[in-house]
């Protein structure tokens, strides 16, 4: 009995440390990588328009700008979380802080149409990869505090949006959309000056055997953090099924039992990669939250996006529907940046939503909740209504919006294996840009066709497809641990 009061997990050192200097930073780290995913998602709805003004495009040309974004995005996500779960979390999140701060740079001097869109591709497949920061972060946080500093976390992309609204209504109108870009870019240059002092995840490296390079950042944080590792000698993991708690004293006996032959479970999700991997997360244990997680994120993705487009097609009450010409007054239109900028902050209170809840009664009723919600707040758009009300229906409905789109990144990484987990998240991610894809054909063109309730039917259903698919989940992962292996 003494032999396992000398070994401890990651999730062991983790709640000894609490929450510390070194989460701060980490925290820090990763949001700013949040900041500017959203910055580049948000300046979209801003450049499209002016591109279009400038180059005399095509309405075809200038959605085109927008949908190769998630097309990159598509390809990157599931790129991008291969590679982080064969060769480390931080492999990862450097290439793609590299290709999106670099590609969105070089897209304010684009020359041409076709030299934009193809920079433009590339920062989306960039921008494929931020679901491994999020993962590297989840890493590093106590499971007690999960949910809560997730949704922390998920409230820097609020910052992005915002900052970027604010950014358009301060460039554009004196400016050009190739200041707006440079300027946007900036966020992931930051990225690549701090990256030399972050570290791997203990976790993750104790899921490849490297238990002496786990300690060693083990070791490190808890000397940021001013705190004492539990004693005795760190192991990789206790042999339990996903995501339960240990709840049976023969857990322990488990433990000391596989402390010298748990090598074997380690060597087999050591070597999940590429096409192992999707298959893993098609297996029978698997496969029902993998299907089901999928349906969700396209639904969220599809609804987040279409309600942030609709709030530029449907902010001018005025607008004569179905108008072939773009008024020229739309590249400068501070109505607009202001309209947009307000809808923005729809993102805060369903931050302070989703804290308040998502702990509370768990991540799977907080998300049918605030998905059933938002539904309420979008229905009186299936006809035209007055701008100051259209502007509050699509601030309440972001906001509930966002508050599950925020849950669900919190929930994602919880279901699935260290082992396994970038790639899951990527997969799912990779799916849900199909609904980035197609957004704008609801969003802008149905509407810009004098379509507008087709338009609001279409989404309403995608949230409420979304709200019951969420109900089906197999697990409530609230409160407790990440699991590091795939159980047998």
């Amino acid at each position: 009995m003494g032999d396992a009061k000398s070994t401890y997990t990651v999730d062991d050192a983790l709640l000894s440390m609490g929450f510390g200097k070194f989460q701060a930073f980490v925290l820090a780290y990763s949001g700013m990588a949040k900041i500017s995913e959203a910055m580049e998602m948000m300046l979209l709805s801003f450049v499209g328009p002016s591109v279009q003004t400038e180059w005399e495009l095509s309405p075809h040309e200038e959605s085109l700008i927008s949908s190769v974004v998630f097309i990159g995005m598509l390809v990157g996500a599931y790129s991008w979380g291969i590679v982080s779960d064969k060769y480390g979390r931080r492999v990862g999140f450097n290439f793609t802080a590299l290709i999106t701060g670099v590609a969105g740079f070089l897209s304010s001097f684009a020359p041409n149409y076709l030299s934009l869109i193809f920079l433009r591709f590339m920062v989306g497949v960039g921008l494929g990869g931020g679901h491994v920061l999020a993962s590297w972060f989840l890493e590093f946080v106590p499971a007690p505090n999960r949910g809560t500093w997730m949704v922390v976390f998920s409230a820097f992309w609020s910052v992005g949006t915002i900052l970027e609204a604010s950014l358009a209504w301060s460039v554009m109108p004196i400016f050009s959309w190739r200041w707006l870009l440079a300027f946007s870019s900036l966020p992931s240059f930051a990225l690549l000056l701090f990256y030399p002092i972050t570290l791997e995840s203990p976790r993750y490296l104790c899921m490849k055997g490297k238990i002496a390079d786990a300690m060693h950042v083990l070791e490190k944080m808890a000397r940021i953090n001013h705190v004492s590792l539990p004693s005795g000698n760190l192991i990789s993991h206790r042999k339990i099924t996903d995501l339960d708690d240990i709840t049976d004293s023969s857990d322990a006996v488990k433990l000391i039992a596989n402390r010298k032959s748990g090598g074997v479970d380690r060597s087999k999700d050591a070597e999940i990669g590429g096409f192992n991997a999707i298959l893993t997360l098609l297996s029978p244990n698997l496969i029902r939250s993998t299907l089901l997680l999928w349906m969700v994120f396209f639904g969220q993705a599809f609804s987040y996006y279409a309600v942030v487009l609709l709030t530029s097609e449907l902010s001018n009450g005025n607008r004569k529907c179905g108008s072939e010409e773009m008024p020229l007054s739309h590249k400068n239109d501070v109505g607009l940046y202001r309209n947009v900028f307000i809808t923005s902050f729809g993102e805060v209170p369903g931050l302070v939503l989703s804290a308040v809840v998502v702990d509370k009664i768990g991540r799977k009723r907080s998300m049918s909740y605030v998905l059933f919600t938002s539904c309420f707040f979008l229905l009186p758009l299936v006809i035209q209504q007055r701008e100051v009300l259209t502007t509050l229906l699509l601030f309440g409905a972001r906001s509930c919006i966002s508050a599950s789109f925020t849950i669900l990144h919190i929930y994602a990484p919880e279901i699935y294996p260290t082992s396994v987990r970038a790639t899951g998240v990527g997969v799912a991610s990779s799916l849900s840009r199909f609904g980035g894809i197609l957004c704008p054909i609801v969003a802008v063109g149905l509407v810009h066709n004098c379509h507008q309730t087709a338009a609001v039917l279409v989404i309403e259903t995608a949230m409420l497809l979304s709200g019951v698919a969420v109900a089906f989940f197999p697990v409530e992962t609230s409160g407790r641990r990440l699991s590091d292996h795939i159980s047998v």
